[in-house]
């Protein structure tokens, strides 16, 4: 079969529960962006980030600080392995692909039903844009684009011009 790019979709979260397992760099961006979505994120970890810890005063996420295991996906909807630990992560995909769960792994794009895209929102504009696993950097360039060609057209209506 032939290798396809992931089909880019737009789904309601707002009544979705979803868990992120891991509390450091990457989970805190990933919560962050999840919280503009949603009401329903429960971060599972026995240390945290301190954006993440702000988000959980702040009343945006749920907090919970102890080791993963698999009753912690119970009800979930969508599950993001965010641990710095490979092996984990590839447990927790296990997990959720025995309970139907859609899952993302930080570390192994193999193991993900979904890439996490660079999101850029203005207003009720939602942008995501991926370069389906393989060049983050360039995904993250390409996201900050976007966000200021959106910035820019911010007030006035309509798009900059190209130029043609």
């Amino acid at each position: 079969m032939a290798d396809y790019p992931r089909f880019p979709m737009f789904i309601d979260l707002s009544t979705r529960h979803v868990v992120v397992v891991g509390a450091g760099k990457i989970a805190a961006r990933r919560a962050a962006a999840l919280v503009q979505f949603t009401p329903h994120v429960t971060v599972i970890a026995p240390e945290v980030h301190p954006d993440l810890e702000a988000l959980a005063l702040a009343g945006r996420l749920r907090l919970v600080r102890k080791e993963y295991d698999m009753t912690d996906i119970s009800g979930a909807d969508m599950v993001l392995a965010a641990t710095d630990d490979a092996e984990l992560n590839a447990t927790i995909c296990d997990d959720c692909r025995l309970r139907g769960i859609l899952a993302n792994a930080s570390s192994d794009r193999a193991l993900c039903d979904f890439y996490f895209p660079g999101i850029v929102r203005e207003g009720n504009i939602v942008v995501g844009v991926t370069a389906s696993g393989e060049d983050h950097a360039r995904a993250r360039r390409v996201t900050e684009q976007i966000r200021g060609v959106l910035q820019g057209a911010e007030g006035n209506g309509s798009a900059p011009k190209t130029g043609k």
